[in-house]
């Protein structure tokens, strides 16, 4: 497709569905930051050893190299074209 008749996408913004997607996403995040701030105050007196931070830190850590690690496979295969 010549560079002329490419879509362009950025410049248009969202539709409406697209900002109403957006508003769901939110309300799910709102709800997700709620219940887990009622969870987190309905603890009380429990407290986390420094073991238990560090499993905690290295679980976030190895989640986000694995994120990050496929989400790089996934554009490497891409780019090679071994995507079907």
């Amino acid at each position: 497709m010549p560079e002329s008749e490419a879509p362009e996408a950025g410049l248009q913004g969202l539709g409406v569905w697209g900002w109403f997607a957006v508003a769901i996403l939110l309300a799910f995040l709102a709800s997700a930051v709620w219940y887990a701030c009622r969870a987190w105050s309905g603890l009380g007196d429990v407290r986390i050893t420094p073991v238990g931070w560090l499993f905690l830190a290295l679980g976030v850590v190895v989640t986000v190299v694995v994120g990050a690690g496929l989400t790089g496979l996934l554009f490497y295969s891409s780019r090679k074209g071994r995507d079907f």
